[in-house]
């Protein structure tokens, strides 16, 4: 992790004081340090050792351009999952040809433009359904494109094996992937229709794996499939297999395994099955970005007249909403010197917002409490997921590079927000607009 403490004991992060950008650019405030996700990226693209292979960044994870252009500089693509975030990762200059579209729900307006976007369209739209297959279809006949796809399978992996139930995804009861019953009949309308390419096979299993053998098994159960299929004469313009993303990230219980470890035991399993003459692509997203990155907030104040010791702060569950959502813990530092272990005292530590679930846990602070605190490995699911109930604002971004502030998104004004909202609902005189193109019936 790129946090140090200077000789005061002073928290900064890339090299900068935390200090001096919440008295710069206020609270509540993400930082992100650009240098610790390219070293991420880079090791991770190291563990192929040279092997075709595409690192496809899972943009959701973080949508900053600064973030998605660092990465791309380390040879990362995208995984895309809207066609707004296809639309950022083009505009930060990763290529179509590296751009992979996951997704259960894809409209037909994002599948026309992921097909029109560049010569060829992108890499590839991942299909997540028997269903897909037809759609997908009737949009590459209708832009005059012949798709090129990838069919993600559902692996029937064991769900208890994720953190959470919210990011188990590789299970009979969640709604992604193909699943392996209907695999058979997937390929073969894949295969029959002349406006489709099968160029990739993919599979993912869930978030937060922490240990390679829950992953291993969710990509043995993808290259037996392709195995068997291979075997039968089938799938054949075969160019990828795609073992998804889900590397864990330590949020202070444990460290996980390198994402490194997940690349060499995977390749080692393609290589056993006679699969290794296809690329491997995989698709990370917190564990390049989420221990870079802090959340800055300010002690409004405390309160302890009750059975618990309370600390509130001006960040809340709409700057990160990871601990309401997953009931997921980040640990609370203070920026000053940190407190010993036997100054340190129990405070529950809430966010403003008007809900119980804004809450971020009991954490050991000072028991005088500190004027500001950083929220760490927030680089991950936590802007992007940002919200503005309760009318607040949301939060400045400051990414910091080479040891200085490189760029800052600015904070909207209160003012801003209570404008917007007032004129909602008035009537507006319609401006003209160019038609969309129309949806063929499918």
């Amino acid at each position: 992790m790129s946090l140090t403490r200077d000789a005061s004991g002073k928290l900064l992060l890339g090299g900068v004081l935390l200090e001096d950008v919440v008295l710069r650019h206020g609270t509540p405030t993400y930082v992100y340090d650009l240098d610790g996700m390219a070293e991420k990226a880079r090791d991770l693209v190291a563990a192929f050792e040279g092997t075709a292979h595409l690192v496809a960044y899972a943009v959701k994870a973080n949508t900053a351009g600064a973030v998605i252009r660092t990465l791309a500089k380390e040879g990362c693509g995208a995984d895309v999952v809207s066609g707004a975030e296809l639309r950022v990762a083009t505009a930060c200059g990763i290529p179509p040809e590296r751009i992979v579209f996951s997704g259960v729900a894809k409209s037909d307006e994002e599948l026309d433009y992921a097909l029109l976007t560049g010569p060829m369209g992108i890499r590839a739209v991942q299909l997540e359904s028997v269903e897909e297959v037809a759609r997908v279809a009737a949009r590459a006949k209708f832009v005059s494109r012949r798709a090129r796809v990838a069919l993600r399978v559902n692996p029937s992996v064991d769900p208890t094996e994720a953190p959470h139930p919210h990011i188990a995804t590789g299970h009979d009861e969640a709604k992604f992937g193909v699943p392996l019953e209907d695999l058979g009949r997937a390929l073969e309308l894949v295969e029959k229709s002349p406006h489709l390419e099968l160029v990739g096979m993919a599979v993912h299993a869930g978030s937060q794996f922490k240990h390679v053998a829950p992953y291993l098994r969710a990509a043995k159960v993808l290259f037996d499939e392709v195995k068997k299929l291979r075997k039968a004469g089938a799938a054949k313009g075969l160019q990828y297999l795609d073992t998804g993303g889900g590397f864990g990230v330590d949020y202070g219980e444990g460290a996980a395994v390198p994402p490194s470890e997940f690349v060499r035991a995977v390749r080692a399993e393609m290589k056993t099955r006679k699969l290794d003459d296809l690329a491997l692509y995989v698709e990370p997203g917190r564990v390049l970005v989420a221990s870079s990155g802090v959340l800055l907030a300010k002690v409004i104040q405390s309160k302890v007249a009750t059975a618990d010791r309370w600390l509130m702060i001006d960040a809340g569950m709409n700057d990160l909403v990871r601990p309401a959502l997953y009931q997921a813990r980040h640990r609370i530092v203070p920026l000053e010197k940190e407190a010993t272990q036997g100054e340190a005292f129990g405070w529950h530590v809430v966010g403003p917002v008007c809900e119980s679930s804004d809450d971020f846990g009991e954490h050991l602070l000072p028991k005088a409490p500190p004027t500001q605190v950083a929220i760490l490995d927030a680089g991950a699911y936590g802007y992007t997921m940002a919200s503005r109930y309760n009318g607040r604002q949301l939060p400045v971004e400051v990414f910091i590079q080479h040891g200085k502030i490189h760029a800052v998104t600015e904070r909207a004004t209160v003012e801003s927000w209570a404008a917007e909202r007032a004129r909602a609902g008035e009537p507006t005189r319609l401006r003209a607009t160019v038609p969309m193109a129309k949806a063929e019936k499918h």
